[in-house]
């Protein structure tokens, strides 16, 4: 399964007629240029999940960089513009999606 299906899936199990009319995730565009994952945690199963601050700067390319962290009862992840898959692969494998 990809990561745009596992997201998917991710998304429909918290939709429970409550958590989506409060909550959700948002994909965005960054400037520099990247991406931005949000993803609300809050009245999930992995809300109390530990989640150990990754980054890892810009080696080879000024496009290639990723940093994720929880805060605030969100899992907040950016990286560059070739980077969205491995990110959103990043999450799911912390949300055991």
């Amino acid at each position: 399964m990809n990561e745009l299906s596992r997201l998917q899936s991710w998304y429909a199990n918290q939709c429970n007629g409550i958590w989506e009319h409060s909550y959700g995730l948002s994909i965005e565009t960054l400037d520099n240029p990247g991406w931005c994952l949000t993803v609300d945690l809050i009245d999930t199963d992995i809300f109390e999940l530990s989640f150990i601050e990754l980054k890892r700067e810009a080696i080879e390319s000024d496009d290639d960089w990723l940093v994720c962290r929880v805060e605030d009862g969100r899992f907040r992840g950016h990286c560059g513009p070739a980077n969205l898959q491995e990110l959103l692969s990043i999450f799911l494998d912390f949300a055991g999606a």
